[in-house]
């Protein structure tokens, strides 16, 4: 595939993009671009969810990750599944009587304004890595297909996509990511399944045959029940899924801000169980399409890329396929990469400005929407100075990477609202940022007093130590009891 070809394809793509943008987000006022007036149907919140759950690091990590993981990711899946019910169930009850716009109100709300201030905070350092790892990823992509063939250097890739999502979100917010969202479902879902449809033809297999191939090899193997000890143990991955969910998605601004959309609860309850029984089927065809570039790797004598990171795109755009293959490869992964790094920019503007700033308290409707508008073009340079950050430590699988950053970064969130959902304590609201703080550093020391020692390796499931620490460091904190702010 030839770079004037992935100019071509990224260009028609972002001119589809920029019109939906702009024709759902015309006339867009700031309740509009928090959250959506409260007015999206719930099967289009479904849709768009479907391709907001999914970013160009499970577009180009979880195929390539089959060899060394196999099929196990489903068994976090399987958490995902159970965890997407608690946060329908627990949690949109919740925010939907309190009325946020921010998730993080809560924390004032529950424990006082320092706790909020710093819930936010977290959120930021949290959404702004992932966010940049994830836009980083296929910038990378980007640098071998494109730009390097022109002699530009990655600074000039990162900042032009970064400029892309800034001018298309800069109006529509909420409103226009539930549009644009929906079409990043669509384009990513067809990608995939039009790619497996070509890599199996290209392999001379139809579809009963694709399905025997792929049970017969032994990177299928989903459930691993043989060593407690091992990343990959079944109860290990499936209870960080569920934790990792409720974190990710539940506790997240960017994740919730399209739920939260939704004109009713039980609209969003709606969309929410439908994207988990979605989010079952798409990422199990992830992992087949996997299995499937594996083979032909083989079969067509092609060298293994050094990262399994580049294994999608090696077959696609030099593998021998048909050039339509490249197309779709790239039209899924540009798809996939805007949206999500759309929808956390929104997140980080919503929350940077209602969280720190108590933006609709302070300020008036048109100097609001003036300080709305400063604090994304804020974020936009901050998203791009932190990809180029990330360029420099990003030589792990990617997918793996992104959770060790998640087990880290989210564990106080999740601590905190935990705390504040089981317990009717009160705390003392000027310490608990220490607390905070202290679930990661003690859960960093777990994770290697627990491998020096006892040599057990604590993988996806840190994140439950890191929240529980951080429940420790608050029950520390009590001073007595909070009946006015019980959690029915």
């Amino acid at each position: 595939m030839t770079p004037i070809a992935v100019i071509l394809t990224v260009s028609i793509y972002i001119v589809v993009l920029f019109v939906v943008a702009w024709l759902s987000g015309r006339r867009v006022d700031n309740a509009g671009f928090f959250t959506g007036n409260r007015r999206t149907p719930w099967y289009m919140a479904a849709l768009a969810m479907i391709g907001a759950a999914m970013s160009g690091v499970t577009f180009i990590s979880v195929p390539g990750s089959v060899a060394a993981d196999s099929f196990s990711y489903m068994q976090m899946v399987a958490g995902f599944t159970v965890g997407q019910f608690v946060v329908a169930f627990v949690l949109v009850p919740l925010f939907y009587r309190l009325k946020v716009v921010s998730l993080y109100q809560y924390f004032e709300e529950r424990f006082g304004r320092v706790t909020h201030r710093a819930g936010a905070c977290f959120f930021f350092v949290s959404k702004m890595l992932g966010a940049a790892l994830r836009v980083y990823v296929v910038c990378a992509v980007m640098q071998l297909l494109v730009f390097d063939h022109y002699g530009l250097p990655f600074w000039l890739n990162a900042s032009v996509t970064v400029l892309l999502v800034w001018l298309y979100t800069r109006q529509g917010g909420v409103r226009s990511l539930i549009w644009t969202d929906t079409l990043k479902t669509l384009c990513l879902v067809g990608s995939l399944v039009l790619t497996i449809v070509f890599v199996a033809r290209a392999l001379g297999l139809d579809g009963s045959d694709a399905v025997r191939e792929v049970s017969a090899s032994p990177m299928s193997r989903i459930f691993f029940f043989d060593d407690p000890a091992s990343d990959r143990y079944f109860w290990k991955m499936f209870v960080a899924g569920i934790v990792i969910l409720v974190a990710m998605t539940g506790l997240d601004q960017d994740m919730m801000q399209c739920n939260l959309s939704c004109r009713t609860p039980r609209d969003a309850q709606r969309n929410i169980v439908l994207t988990a029984f979605c989010q079952i089927v798409v990422i199990l065809l992830f992992l087949v399409l996997g299995v499937l570039l594996y083979l032909y790797v083989d079969r067509a004598g092609l060298a293994l890329p050094p990262k399994s990171d580049q294994l999608f795109s090696l077959v696609a755009v030099d593998g021998g396929l048909p050039a339509v293959v490249g197309v779709v490869f790239v039209l899924g992964l540009i798809s996939s990469t805007y949206s999500s790094a759309g929808s956390a920019m929104t997140a980080l503007t919503t929350s940077f400005t209602v969280d720190l700033l108590d933006g609709p308290a302070r300020f008036s409707e048109s100097r609001l929407t003036r300080v709305r508008r400063w604090v994304h073009g804020a974020m936009a340079v901050c998203m791009a100075a932190v990809i180029l950050g990330v360029g420099y430590f990003a030589d792990d699988n990617a997918i793996n990477l992104f959770f060790r950053i998640v087990s880290y970064t989210y564990g106080p969130i999740l601590g905190l609202f935990l705390f504040g959902m089981c317990s009717r304590r009160r705390v003392r609201d000027r310490w608990v940022p220490c607390a905070a703080l202290a679930g990661p550093v003690f859960s960093a020391l777990l994770q290697y007093a627990a491998a020096e020692w006892w040599g057990y390796r604590i993988g996806f499931e840190l994140l439950v130590y890191n929240a529980l620490f951080v429940m420790a460091g608050l029950a520390l904190l009590t001073v007595g009891r909070k009946n006015e702010h019980r959690i029915e």
